[in-house]
C-alpha cells in the first residue's frame, strides 16, 4: 500500500528553522568570503586562482546542496588565503 505525501503541516517547525539558520549562516559566510575576494585588488583580479574562487562563491554554491555549501566555502576560503598570501609578496 503507497504511504500518502508528507504534508508541510507533519514538519516540526524547529526542524524548519534549523534549515533557515544554517541557510542564513552559509550565505552570510559566503557574502563575507565574496567581501574578501573583493578587497584583493588589480594583482589579486589578475590571477587565474581569482576566477576559480569567484565560480566557486558562485557558480558552485549555488548548485550543490546545503550539506555540500559548506565544503564548497571552505575551498573558496583556503583559495583566497592563497590570494592574499600571493598579492601580499608581489
Amino acid at each position: 500500500m503507497p504511504r500518502p505525501p508528507a504534508s508541510r503541516a507533519n514538519t516540526s517547525p524547529f526542524s524548519r528553522g534549523n534549515f533557515r539558520r544554517r541557510y542564513d549562516e552559509l550565505e552570510a559566510r559566503r557574502a563575507e568570503l565574496v567581501t574578501r575576494l573583493g578587497m584583493l585588488g588589480v594583482n589579486g583580479q589578475q590571477h587565474p586562482g581569482y576566477k576559480r574562487a569567484l565560480k566557486l562563491l558562485n557558480d558552485t554554491f549555488r548548485k550543490v546542496g546545503l550539506t555540500q555549501r559548506l565544503a564548497v566555502l571552505q575551498a573558496a576560503a583556503w583559495l583566497i588565503d592563497v590570494l592574499e598570501q600571493v598579492t601580499m609578496v608581489l
